[in-house]
C-alpha cells in the first residue's frame, strides 16, 4: 500500500516513514502544501498523514480543499495542534483521525491500519479469506494459527485484495498501490507477484479475472 506523509520536519517527517515503510507501506514524503495537494489529487495513495503547519498551504485548507474536490481517502492529522477546539475542527474538514505531538510511532501505525479498516468495511484486525486470516496488527498471514511467513512484498499483495475483496483489481491499480512512483512497470511484476503468493497460500485464494484483473472472493461467496 502506499501512504503519503505531509510534514515540514524533517526528523518527524524521517520518523513517520520509518514507521510506516516498516510495516511494508511505500512512501512518499512532500514538505510543501501546494505539491502535497497535486499529490494528494493525482496519486492513488491507500492513506495521507497530514502536518497543519505547512509552508504555501496549510493542512487545513489543503484537506478542505480535497473534500471538496471529491477526495475520499483516509486523511490522518498529526500535528502540535491540541486544543479541543482545534480537534473538533480537524474532524469536521474531514481527517479521517487526529494525533497530537509528540506521539509514538505505534500510535501512528495503529491509527494507521484503523483507518483503512474502517475505509474497507472492516471493524476486526483480523481478515478472514477462506481457510487463511489475515492479522493487520501482526503483518502476518496465519493457517491453522501459524505463520506462513510470507514476504513483505507478498503480504502487501493479499492485504489489498483483502481489503478490496469482492472487487477486481486491474494489474495497474495493484502496480501503483505497491511500488513506488518512480517504480519501473514491467507488465510481468504482477504476475509474477501473484504467482508466487498462490505457491504460498494456494491457487483457489486469489482469483483471476482474465483481462481485468484479479480478486479475493467476498464474505458468503
Amino acid at each position: 500500500m502506499r501512504a503519503l506523509v505531509i510534514e515540514d520536519d524533517p526528523r518527524i517527517a524521517s520518523t513517520m516513514a520509518a514507521a510506516l515503510a516498516a510495516a511494508g507501506f511505500t512512501v512518499t514524503g512532500e514538505a510543501d502544501g501546494e505539491e502535497a495537494w497535486f499529490l494528494g489529487s493525482t496519486e492513488p495513495f491507500d492513506v495521507i498523514v497530514l502536518d497543519l503547519g505547512l509552508p504555501q498551504l496549510d493542512g487545513m485548507t489543503l484537506l478542505k480543499r480535497w473534500r471538496q474536490e471529491g477526495m475520499t481517502r483516509p486523511v490522518i492529522i498529526v500535528t502540535a495542534r491540541g486544543h479541543w477546539a482545534e480537534r473538533v475542527d480537524g474532524i469536521e474538514a474531514g481527517a479521517d483521525d487526529y494525533i497530537v505531538k509528540p506521539f509514538r510511532p505505534e500510535e501512528l501505525m495503529a491509527r494507521v491500519r484503523a483507518v483503512l479498516r474502517r475505509s474497507a468495511g472492516h471493524a476486526s484486525p483480523r481478515i478472514e479469506v477462506g481457510d487463511l486470516v489475515i492479522d493487520t496488527r501482526m503483518q502476518q498471514v496465519l493457517r491453522g494459527g501459524v505463520p506462513m511467513g510470507l514476504t513483505p512484498r507478498e503480504y502487501s499483495l493479499l492485504s489489498y485484495l483483502a481489503h478490496n475483496r469482492g472487487r477486481v483489481v486491474s494489474q495497474l491499480e495493484l502496480t501503483e498501490h505497491l511500488y513506488a512512483q518512480d517504480f519501473e512497470r514491467d507488465s510481468n511484476s504482477i504476475e509474477v507477484l501473484v504467482g508466487r503468493v498462490r505457491r504460498r497460500v494456494g491457487g483457489e485464494i486469489i482469483k483471476t479475472r482474465r483481462g481485468f484483473g484479479y480478486y479475493v472472493e467476498g464474505p458468503g461467496a
